[in-house]
């Protein structure tokens, strides 16, 4: 590729082409939401989520930041922030994946095999290896309660349901969990 920036716009055009719904943030290809749809034959199985993409200035040479806007019950993604653990996408991305590996590959399989000993989420995580039969059925509730296909449209969704763009904005402060004050 002869540039980054002409590397970024392929794989958005290709993601934009393919089955995904893709939805733009501020009318650019830097930062923008994906529905995803949970893999078959997994307990998200007919889920569907709002994942947020940003992608660096240095795509592909530095990997994209996910992470899930819709509220998802999983050991490697943080609650409250979105946030995914996943070494392929943090650690070892390589130029030779692109968006749509991130969505056909990497998040299928993260949600297929959840890592337990490797968590963003530690109730999830030591849930699911305390009970196992509790885990399911709390990721089953989730699934039903926030990713419910009605529920990823932009519009129409409340603040239990979706992390707003400051929620999901990380920062060095330290954040206090609970309801913030009407």
């Amino acid at each position: 590729m002869s540039s980054p920036s002409k590397r970024r716009e392929m794989d958005f055009m290709k993601l934009m082409m393919s089955d995904y719904k893709v939805e733009t943030i501020n009318d650019g290809m830097q930062e923008f939401y994906v529905e995803f749809h949970g893999p078959n034959d997994s307990l998200y199985q007919g889920g569907v989520w709002k994942v947020r993409v940003e992608l660096p200035d240095a795509y592909p040479y530095k990997s994209p930041s996910i992470g899930f806007v819709t509220k998802i019950y999983h050991p490697n993604v943080d609650e409250m922030s979105g946030s995914v653990c996943l070494d392929v996408i943090n650690q070892t991305w390589s130029p030779m994946f692109d968006l749509l590996n991130v969505f056909e590959t990497f998040l299928p399989q993260l949600l297929l095999y959840p890592n337990p000993s490797d968590p963003l989420n530690g109730e999830a995580a030591a849930l699911m290896m305390r009970d196992r039969q509790a885990y399911e059925l709390k990721v089953k509730e989730y699934c039903e309660r926030y990713a419910k296909h009605e529920n990823s449209a932009a519009d129409g969704n409340s603040s239990d349901e979706v992390l707003s763009d400051e929620d999901y904005e990380s920062s060095d402060e330290e954040t206090v969990p609970g309801n913030p004050d009407p």
